[in-house]
């Protein structure tokens, strides 16, 4: 009899320790998949360094705000430019209709 009780006891603290691996095996997976979205994760920063790197190569933070600025400033430009020329093509035009309305002056 000892030995039968002896053998659950064995048999039952075996079982426990199977279930605690099967947890700690589940808990493990767990935790590679983190870490590939970590390594994942860790790649993508490392690429905006590098870009951040080649970007700041070829122009710094602050000319590249002085660029949009002046690219604003000639778009403004263009505007007013465009917009005087139809205003003096208008007068033209009003002013050949009335030229031929009128007559010749003189």
């Amino acid at each position: 009899m000892p030995d039968q009780n002896y053998n659950q006891l064995v048999l039952a603290q075996l079982q426990a320790l199977s279930q605690g691996i099967e947890l700690l095996r589940a808990d493990l997976q767990t935790v590679k998949e983190d870490l590939t979205k970590l390594k994942a994760r860790e790649d993508r920063v490392d690429d905006l360094q590098e870009w951040k790197t080649r970007v700041n190569e070829i122009v710094s933070p602050s000319q590249l705000a002085q660029l949009v600025s002046d690219v604003r400033e000639l778009s403004d430009f263009k505007t007013k430019a465009v917009t005087i020329f139809a205003v003096v093509q208008f007068g033209m035009a009003v002013l050949v209709l009335l030229s031929k309305l009128m007559g010749p002056i003189g």
